[in-house]
């Protein structure tokens, strides 16, 4: 037997992969236990490791700590707690306090979330790492810090309170339409078992209160070294001296106490199919989804791994068919799959999915059940199961040629599935040959059985998804007996196979010919131009043995359009590619590329044409036949292909239309970037508009003319094979005898790109099944190249501004590299601020109030035409999403913070930290095609771009050397307010997505008068007011809160300070406080609050610690909202709110009070409670005790 993987010689590496012999093996061979290739061992103390050397990406290693422990481990009390602790370790440790581990992670370039991140499921929790190894002492560090994570997590009350926010954020976020409908289909599949109770973002109630001594006792409970892993991957020297750190780190921990047994916990199986009809007002589209469950076996023998493989081509198999159906005329569904998933430790599922036009979803599953039922009856036919093991064996040598290349997080995930769920690890040397064995064995009768799996009385779960309800239990109960008659009966026909052409160009084209070749060797760049004017650079690179990559594009795209014609030709890409741009249906060209690693793409954007290829070495003569039959097919629309994208189209747009996201989006772009043609959505009306001839017509002169396109291509090329078929496929193009389409740069009609000049402050209401609130925050940016020339001029002449502008035109080309460098370096300047002002408003959203969940900063510089002499236009956002309740503090908290930046600018460490990440980005991506290809790009499409690729190559170099050497935190600062509007609140937008009607209430505290029968006016009272009795004043409507004319509440002259004293006449919860106060320093400039005291003085509120205090905003707009721990505000009978001191007045001002919760029934007899909605919804006021709430902002 040929079981245990031996090291390949190297003369047999080169020979490659189909020189690889079979294995002489028997089924019932036992596969390797112990992973290969892996230093794997356990300490003492149970903890396993898996340490493994590997150079790609160089100077980096993965690692990750791995527990065996997830959310099904979860008391009733603690459901979310798995999740919580997860978030925890990143908060504070032992050793780390206040988030000081996701920052020294980021001091040495490892960025939060992309190379610092966990994650936690039902039945396991893993924290994973990707650093720097350049210095001994990093990796080290970041073992110590899995080290830290294993035992040494810190629970106070303080920390969870902190990241409280963090994680209620996060669920938020999941309590979107695709969350509802996951969760409920995952309660589904495990009904009848622990796991349906287990979701892992646990309950909000639980995440909200939770109590520190819970989220302890699971963490001691559960986190025990015997059910954990470290797995470290990474460009090591010798793996023994990374074992040893291991030791040290983790040897010394000796657990307390036994190892707990994790419990298996069963999923039920059930012959009767369960059946659901699930409504989602916010879905994307209809669905249909058809799941079977089925015990996960194990993979232990050789027939185990058949019996794998086979499954896999089953799928593939039946996807093939699922994809040409959607193809046919009136097809059942626009989209369906199937596939095989490992959901929970005790089972996997075979699961179809399919997305169907409104009102057919019924049509969708009786098709589904069919197919799989004509496979049962006929089974596939050989030439199908001979396409699929074609793929297969394509892909696992795609895998073994780049063998000695495999990304280390990949490497690692295979260790991570061997500890967490036994898979065996067996080399790809091994399981290459495995592969090559076993594939030409597995017949078309053993694949078609598996269909036996996928029975409706095979623990199955059959679930349509619609925005109303359409579809109903019986109708779905009727297809599945119609379709089980039909199979018992055999009334259904076998399937019935498309004729498949044999080559992709029948007639070769005649080659072209290199008219002119340069050599670019400090890049590794060589250009040739052919004899029909495109023009081709390749760079040859060994990062992967079986990648190239190439890129063609051109410029003048849908901006050259008039408007009558922009919506046909922008659906053009869209109504040419169902048709068939290679000349081949899609359907049909499938098959002929089956095994062929070749895929080829195109994009009609605004300014650019361009095309795009990820083959094989050894295809790119299919990949290079592609572009051939895309610039000589003429696309010609029929009338079922354009029926079919008419159809989907209209569904896409309909599901927009019920999407909260999407009308966010559309007003944001609106309000950013012009109410114009080009900026507007398309509606369904829209679509009656398209003439599908123009728009094939208009797709096939995009990429019609060879003489115009510059294509680039990276990878593993050997150009003694390629160059001739270069000369073949795209100098053999015709070129047309004129010009099609503007393709000068310069002359481009720009797009009405108007970024608005004042301050714009807005709130989109959308209907929300559950409250969503997402925010924009944007700054234009104008790179102007007149100030940007002068300042060159004044740099480099020492001449005064008035005289450079008056020689401006004289000098303007003898200053033009200085101009393109200095334009090139702005443009540098603005990336690297993006990341900072993204690394800065973490802290302070996130890591400083617990606010958020994430927060993205993004950067468009395509506000105008890409000529070499316009000025640079576009904008930088902020993006995050966030409590409803929150957003408009939450804004405040950022502008103040930019401003911040800009008046103080950065510290040392914000410099060296964001610098570090770049150059590990920078690093990272000097090992990768797609980012040889990118900076190749750019170079071509640079403003500085002449007709010498190095010399732009060079400028972007130098601009970003440039920047890297001069940033500091001074010249940061600089950039801040040269980029951006200074001061930023000058000139900015606001816009925030917000429920239409928030099934949450504003609760106010209110007065009444004497005669009311809930108010005493006696009981709500206030020290050191001016005025007696005008706190009664502060307590009115939200929408009157900026209205003076009501009076207001004032501290005597000379004395700020001020003590509110408010009863309720029920117990309340307090989630957030409102306070507008008075101009030029009267406003509050703090606040503390004090719960169910009575007779609380100056003395006493100087002396008693408070429950909470907040240092307050001068709010006069009426947008600061302050959050409450709101844990601790949870019984309040009565509410003390002293206010020390004033911004700097003599006295203090408050014009208005709003209290934000939930209210129980009338229990006392002082300060009734009133709801507040712009508009009523009916839903909310069904008794009278539903009174919780939210504030809106005005429509």
């Amino acid at each position: 037997m040929d079981l245990l993987p031996t090291e390949v010689p190297q003369i047999a590496r080169k020979h490659g992969f189909r020189s690889l012999k079979p294995l002489n093996l028997s089924m019932d061979d036992v596969l390797e236990e112990k992973p290969v290739g892996v230093d794997y061992g356990r300490l003492d103390n149970g903890l396993s490791y898996y340490v493994r050397s590997n150079s790609k990406p160089r100077m980096r290693a993965a690692l990750a700590l791995a527990i065996k422990v997830g959310s099904v481990m979860e008391e009733e009390d603690e459901r979310g707690v798995a999740h919580i602790v997860e978030h925890l370790a990143f908060s504070a440790t032992d050793k780390y306090t206040n988030h000081d581990i996701v920052k020294f992670l980021e001091s040495i370039g490892a960025e939060f979330g992309a190379c610092q991140n966990a994650s936690t499921s039902a039945d396991e929790t893993i924290y994973e790492l990707l650093v720097p190894v350049d210095k001994p002492e990093l990796l080290s560090q970041a073992i110590s810090i899995l080290a830290e994570f294993s035992s040494e997590v810190r629970v106070s009350g303080t920390d969870l309170e902190k990241e409280r926010g963090a994680v209620l954020e996060e669920y938020r976020g999941s309590r979107n339409a695709d969350g509802r409908m996951q969760d409920a289909h995952w309660v589904l599949m495990m009904e009848g078992s622990k796991y349906a109770e287990r979701l892992p973002i646990g309950l909000e109630k639980v995440i909200r209160t939770v109590s520190p001594e819970i989220v302890k006792r699971f963490y001691q409970k559960w986190y025990h070294l015997h059910n954990m892993a470290v797995v470290a991957v990474g460009d090591f020297s010798d793996t023994q001296s990374v074992v040893k750190l291991i030791k040290m780190h983790f040897e010394q921990k000796i657990p307390s106490s036994v190892p707990p047994s994790i419990t298996d916990y069963p999923v039920p199986s059930h012959e009767e199919p369960r059946f659901s009809c699930f409504v989602e007002s916010e879905v994307g589209g209809c669905a249909v989804m058809v799941s079977c469950k089925m015990p996960l076996g194990e993979l232990k023998t050789v027939k185990d791994y058949r019996n794998t493989l086979a499954e896999l081509m089953f799928h593939c198999a039946l996807n093939q068919r699922y994809y040409k159906i959607s193809r046919r005329k009136d097809p059942p569904y626009f989209s369906c799959s199937s596939t095989a998933d490992a959901f929970v430790r005790p089972i996997k599922a075979y699961m179809m999915s399919a997305s169907c036009k409104e009102k057919g979803t019924v049509d969708a599953l009786e098709s589904m059940l069919m197919e799989i039922a004509r496979v049962r009856l006929h089974g596939f036919s050989e030439r199908e199961i001979s396409t699929v093991r074609a793929l297969m064996m394509s892909e696992i040598e795609s895998a073994y040629l780049e063998r000695d290349q495999m990304q280390s997080t990949s490497l690692r995930d295979e260790y991570l599935q061997h500890f967490l769920r036994d898979e065996p690890v067996i080399g790809i040397e091994f399981e290459t040959k495995l592969q090559k064995t076993i594939l030409p064995q597995i017949s078309a009768a053993e694949v078609s059985r598996l269909a036996e799996n996928f029975r409706t009385s095979c623990s199955c779960v059959i679930k349509t998804v619609e925005p109303q309800p359409l579809a109903t239990i019986d109708d779905l109960k009727s297809v599945v007996l119609k379709v089980n008659n039909l199979e018992e009966e055999r009334k259904i026909s076998p399937w019935d196979d498309e004729h498949i052409p044999e080559e992709i160009v029948n007639t070769l084209p005649d080659p072209g010919v290199v008219v002119q070749q340069s050599e670019f060797p400090d890049i590794g760049v060589s250009e040739l131009l052919l004899s029909n004017g495109m023009r081709v650079c390749y760079k040859c690179t060994d990062f992967l043995d079986d990648q190239v990559l190439f890129t063609g594009f051109t410029y003048g795209g849908l901006s050259e359009l008039p408007e009558n014609e922009y919506i046909s030709c922008s659906m053009s890409s869209t109504i040419a590619g169902e048709i068939g741009i290679f000349g081949y249906k899609p359907s049909i060209l499938m098959d002929m590329l089956a095994g062929k690693r070749a895929e080829v793409g195109t994009k009609v954007g605004a300014y650019m044409r361009t095309f795009s290829a990820d083959c094989s070495p050894s295809d790119i003569e299919t990949a290079l036949q592609l572009v051939y039959q895309l610039f000589t097919t003429k696309v010609v629309p029929g009338e079922e292909e354009v029926k079919i994208v008419m159809e989907m189209s209209k569904e896409a747009i309909r599901a927009q239309e019920r999407d909260p996201y999407t009308a966010f989006a559309n007003r944001v772009r609106e309000l950013n970037y012009g109410n114009s043609y080009f900026f507007r959505p398309i509606r369904t009306g829209d679509l009656q508009k398209v003439d599908p001839r123009r728009s094939c017509e208009y797709f096939s002169s995009c990429f019609k003319d060879p003489s115009t396109f510059s294509v680039v291509i990276v990878g593993n090329l050997d150009p003694s094979v390629a160059l001739p078929l270069i000369l073949q496929y795209l100098g053999g193009i015709p070129k047309p005898s004129e010009q099609i389409i503007n393709s000068n740069r310069d002359d481009l009609k720009g797009l009405p790109f108007t970024f608005p000049a004042t301050i714009i402050r807005e709130v989109v209401h959308s209907p929300m099944v559950e409250s969503q609130c997402s925010v924009q925050i944007a700054f234009p940016v104008e790179l102007n190249n007149e100030s940007m020339v002068c300042v060159i001029l004044f740099s480099v002449c020492g001449l005064k501004i008035d005289v450079l502008c008056s020689l401006y035109n004289k000098l303007f080309l003898l200053f033009y590299w200085h101009w393109e460098k200095i334009k090139m370096e702005e443009v540098h300047f603005v990336g690297f601020l993006s990341k900072l002002l993204e690394t800065k408003i973490m802290q302070v959203l996130r890591f400083k109030h617990g606010q958020i969940y994430s927060v993205s900063v993004s950067v468009f510089l395509g506000g105008n035409k890409p000529s070499r002499t316009g000025d640079v236009r576009g904008d930088i956002s902020v993006n995050f999403s966030c409590d409803p309740d929150s957003s408009w503090k939450l804004v405040e908290l950022v502008l103040d913070e930019i401003v911040r930046l800009q008046e103080e600018g950065p510290s040392d460490q914000d410099v060296s930290t964001i610098l570090e990440i770049e150059q590990r980005a920078h690093e990272n991506g000097l090992q990768e095609n797609y980012y040889w290809l990118d900076r190749i790009l750019r170079s071509y499409q640079s403003r500085a771009y002449l007709g010498d690729i190095s010399a732009s190559f060079k400028v972007q170099d130098e601009g970003r050397t440039k920047v890297r050497e001069s940033l500091r935190p001074s010249t940061a600062q600089m950039a801040l307010q040269r980029v951006l509007p200074f001061p930023c609140r000058k000139q900015y937008s606001v816009v925030i997505l917000m429920p239409q009607n928030s099934h949450l209430k504003m609760l106010q505290s209110f007065f009444r008068s004497a005669t009311n029968r809930y108010v005493s006016d006696a009981k709500v009272s206030a020290l050191n007011e001016a005025v007696p009795g005008s706190v009664k004043s502060v307590f009115k409507a939200w929408e009157q809160r900026l209205d003076s004319s009501g009076g207001k509440l004032e501290s005597n002259d000379g004395d700020p300070e001020l003590l509110l004293f408010i009863p309720f006449t029920s117990d309340v919860k307090i989630k957030s406080i409102s306070v507008v106060g008075g101009a030029d320093g009267t406003s509050p400039s703090k606040m503390r609050a004090f719960i169910n005291r009575d007779g609380i003085d100056f003395s006493d509120a100087q002396s008693i610690p408070p429950i909470q205090e907040w240092d307050l905003g001068e709010n006069l707009q009426g947008v600061l909202e302050y959050q409450t721990r709101y844990s601790r505000f949870q019984s309040v009978g009565n509410l003390t709110l002293h206010f020390p001191e004033s911004f700097g007045a003599e006295t203090t001002q408050i014009y208005y009070i709003g209290l934000k919760g939930e209210a129980t029934q009338l229990k006392r007899d002082v300060v009734a409670t009133i709801v507040y909605e712009v508009m009523p919804n009916p839903s909310d006021h069904k008794t009278p005790a539903d009174v919780s709430g939210g504030l809106s902002q005005v429509e």
